[in-house]
C-alpha cells in the first residue's frame, strides 16, 4: 500500500515545535538539512501518522503540522506494519525504521494543553539509509525487514566523553569488533554517568528499538559516578550472572584489578544486556572471553536455538 507525504516540518533548536516546508533535502546517515534533530544517531527522522494527528484534532487538540515535533506526517500507510527494521522508501530516499515511541522526558505545551501527546506513543524514527529530496505530495512505499543478523546496540557511559572532554575509543572498538562477527550494530551513544539517564536508555534500547544485545562500557568500578550496574538492575526482568562472572574470572589472568569490576549482566524482556569495562584493552579481552557461546544465548534467548547441555558425544 503507498501511501503520501502530507507535511514535512523542521526546526533549527531541539525543545521547539517544528515549522512546515514544502521540500527538503534529506542527508544519507544524518537526516533533514537544517534539523535540529538531525546527526550521528538513530533517530534521524521522526514519522507520525496523519490520521492519528487529524483525530487528535478531531477530540479537541489545538495543533499544527509539526506540533508534536515530527519531521514527515504521513498519510495511507498502517504505522503497526512499520516494525523496526523495516525500510520506507520516498523516490530515492531509503529510511530503516530504527526505534517505536519513545520516553517523554518532560510534558510538553501539547500534553498540558489537551492532556495527551501522541508522539511517545505513535511517533517511529529512522536512520537515513540513502538520501535525496523530498517534496510534500510524494509517494511513500514501505518494505518489511530483511537484515537476518543479530541486533547490537553499544552505549558508552563518560561524564568527559558525553561533554566531549575524552575521545570515545571503546565504542567504537566494541563496533568494529562485533561487525567481524556478523553482528548488525544499530546505534553507538554516548552518556554521562547519570542513572535516570542511563536507565531510560536501557529501555529504549531494548523495548522499542527491539535490540538482541545491549553492550555497555564504562560507570562498572567503584567511584562514586560509577552507577551503570545499578541502572541495569534496574530495569531487568531476570538476571544472567554467569557471564559477569566468566568475565571478572578469566580477566584476573590478565589483571587483579578485575575483582574490582562490578559489572552485571542481565536480561530485559528480549533483550540481553552486558556491562563491560571501560577500557579498549578491557573491553576486547572480556568480548574474547564471551563470544563463542554469546551467539547460542541470543539464540535461545529469541526462540531459535533450544539445547544448552553440554555434547559429550
Amino acid at each position: 500500500m503507498a501511501g503520501k507525504i502530507e507535511a514535512i516540518c523542521i526546526s533549527e533548536k531541539k525543545g521547539t515545535e517544528k515549522k512546515p516546508i514544502q521540500e527538503t533535502k534529506i542527508i544519507e546517515d544524518f537526516g533533514l538539512e537544517h534539523d535540529a534533530h538531525a546527526g550521528k544517531w538513530h533517530r534521524q527522522v521522526s514519522l507520525l501518522p496523519y490520521e492519528e494527528r487529524e483525530d487528535f484534532k478531531r477530540r479537541g487538540g489545538d495543533v499544527e503540522d509539526g506540533a508534536f515535533g515530527e519531521n514527515l506526517l504521513i498519510s495511507g500507510i498502517d504505522f503497526n506494519e512499520l516494525v523496526v527494521g523495516s525500510h520506507v522508501h520516498i523516490g530515492e530516499v531509503d529510511l530503516e525504521i530504527t526505534q517505536r515511541g519513545k520516553s517523554c522526558h518532560a510534558h510538553c505545551r501539547i500534553y498540558h494543553q489537551v492532556g495527551e501527546c501522541i508522539m511517545p506513543r505513535l511517533g517511529i524514527f529512522a536512520r537515513v539509509i540513502h538520501g535525496g529530496v523530498i517534496h510534500c505530495d510524494d509517494e511513500v512505499t514501505y518494505t518489511p525487514p530483511t537484515d537476518s543478523r543479530m541486533r547490537v546496540a553499544i552505549l558508552t557511559l563518560s561524564d568527559k566523553g558525553s561533554q566531549g572532554l575524552r575521545v570515545d575509543e571503546s565504542g567504537p572498538s566494541i563496533k568494529e569488533y562485533m561487525e567481524k562477527r556478523g553482528y548488525h550494530v544499530t546505534s553507538l551513544d554516548i552518556l554521562p554517568d547519570n542513572q535516570k539517564m542511563i536507565e531510560q536508555a536501557l529501555i529504549n534500547l531494548s523495548d522499542r528499538c527491539e535490540n538482541d544485545l545491549i553492550l555497555t562500557t564504562g560507570g562498572t568500578g567503584l567511584s562514586q559516578r560509577d552507577v551503570t550496574p545499578e541502572a541495569t538492575l534496574k530495569v531487568a526482568t531476570r538476571l544472567v550472572p554467569g557471564i559477569s562472572e566468566a568475565i571478572r574470572y578469566e580477566s584476573m589472568k590478565y589483571t587483579n584489578r578485575a575483582m574490582l569490576s562490578r559489572g552485571v549482566s542481565v536480561i530485559r524482556n528480549n533483550t540481553l544486556i552486558i556491562n563491560l569495562p571501560g577500557s579498549v584493552k578491557a573491553v576486547k579481552e572480556s568480548l574474547d572471553i564471551i563470544i563463542d557461546p554469546l551467539h547460542h544465548g541470543l539464540e535461545i534467548l529469541k526462540g531459535d536455538a533450544h539445547d544448552c547441555a553440554r555434547n559429550d558425544d
